[in-house]
């Protein structure tokens, strides 16, 4: 295949009208599998609590059995038959229940923050996509433009070599050239089509005619701004902030189990006879010695608990780091832009001159070419650096925990994490209470049903 029939397939559009990033930006959203995992992940998070919530409510079980017992000595047997229903309530237990439900809520709000940072996961990715294909677009443009300038070049220096204005020399620096461009151009051919697979991994779909990025969101004034931001906002440091607390609630845990539990017990129960076997009591009771399990799970959860803490103290150090790198890289990109503005302003006017100045006899057809690569690479290196300009904004948003749908005010119904767990932590019985009916409803809106 050629590489101008490659180029056509490449650029054919898809999309009757331009896409924008927000365009971009709202498809990941919604095409993401890996937020649907995740949102998968959060929902047996909030079951979590409705299963804790559970052990405070009363166990109801039934029970029944029918036995034949045949004796050998008499030649005869009996059936003896009985069905019970017993219940088991839970009275106190030194607040061991309250403390695993705590626990499980903190689980809960810690993966909420888990989902943030899968959110702004995607969204980056959608970014970097949407910008990688249109810098990639922008090289094979220009590298077609190159080829098609080193052809005129190289049909020049034929015609001049046929009059004898030029040696053989020259024609074979054209051809060199034009080689080299075309090799050049077959490269960014195959960048271009590495960044559309990108884009639809990233996006769902692929990229049709992309319009240029909008200015780029404001982030901060200063990095000791934009650190403070991300101190607060970040999800990852929100999520070990969390971590710590269910930590510290386990450790209390642990010490309510070396504790006694009060407990309810009742059974009705029927023989064959319909002799009645109803009881009621209370049941106390703990655990004396149990070989040193209760001791160690207490000295376990401490452990935990302090390597959690320590993790707490790893990512903030870790996400200080990289609001510094995602500023540098945006200072850095903003003064690489201005650099190879004026080197195309530069390397458009030497260019030019040195064109004027072969066709007068004063320059030879390689001063031309040098000329011309130097323009070529100027423009690239502008392309370049207008892509990272933007990215890098977009790239201190995500280090400071912001680059969210909220924040990028996309206008899209988002998925609501309080739905679920409204619907599930009083453990509601599904199609018997109201709160089951609201669970079905949230299902079906999730296309669960």
């Amino acid at each position: 295949m050629s590489l101008s029939v490659l180029a056509t397939g490449i650029f054919a559009p898809t999309l009757s009208r331009a896409e924008t990033l927000t365009d971009a930006l709202i498809g990941a959203y919604r095409h993401s599998g890996l937020l649907e995992q995740n949102r998968a992940t959060l929902r047996a998070a909030d079951e979590d609590v409705a299963q804790a919530v559970s052990t405070l409510r009363p166990v109801i079980s039934y029970l029944g059995t029918s036995t034949y017992n045949y004796s050998w000595t008499t030649g005869s047997g009996q059936l003896n038959s009985n069905l019970s229903l017993s219940l088991q309530q839970l009275l106190f237990d030194f607040g061991a229940s309250r403390l695993a439900i705590e626990a499980a809520k903190e689980t809960v709000l810690a993966t909420r923050e888990a989902l943030i940072g899968v959110e702004m996961q995607v969204l980056f990715n959608a970014v970097d996509a949407f910008l990688s294909v249109r810098n990639s677009s922008a090289q094979v443009n220009l590298r077609q433009s190159n080829v098609r300038l080193i052809q005129q070049e190289l049909r020049a220096a034929r015609d001049r070599f046929e009059v004898g204005e030029v040696t053989r020399t020259d024609v074979a620096i054209a051809e060199s050239r034009l080689a080299a461009s075309q090799a050049g151009l077959a490269a960014a051919i195959g960048n271009l089509a590495q960044a559309r697979e990108a884009y639809r991994l990233a996006v769902g779909r692929y990229p049709g005619d992309l319009s240029a990025p909008p200015t780029p969101p404001k982030t901060a004034r200063t990095l000791d701004d934009a650190t403070a931001v991300a101190r607060r906002t970040h999800p990852e440091i929100r999520r070990a902030m969390r971590l710590v607390t269910v930590a510290e609630l386990n450790i209390a845990r642990a010490e309510s189990a070396m504790k006694p539990r009060l407990t309810l017990q009742g059974q009705i129960g029927v023989d064959e006879d319909l002799n009645n076997t109803s009881s009621l009591g209370l049941r106390l009771g703990g655990t004396i010695y149990q070989g040193g399990a209760l001791s160690s799970a207490m000295r376990q959860a401490q452990a935990r608990r302090d390597g959690v803490r320590a993790t707490l103290h790893q990512t903030r150090h870790a996400v200080d780091q990289n609001v510094g790198n995602a500023w540098a890289f945006l200072a850095v990109a903003q003064a690489s832009l201005q650099a190879s503005q004026e080197q195309v302003r530069a390397s458009t006017v030497a260019f030019r001159g040195v064109q004027e100045e072969a066709t007068l006899g004063a320059r030879t057809t390689l001063d031309v070419l040098n000329a011309e690569q130097e323009l070529l690479d100027a423009r690239a290196a502008q392309i370049t650096a207008e892509t990272d300009r933007v990215l890098s904004v977009y790239s201190l948003l995500s280090a400071m925990g912001l680059l969210t749908v909220e924040h990028l005010g996309l206008g899209i119904v988002t998925y609501d994490p309080a739905a679920y767990y409204n619907a599930v932590r009083d453990a509601p019985t599904r199609f018997v209470s109201p709160q089951g009916e609201k669970l079905d409803r949230v299902l079906k809106s999730l296309g669960k049903n």
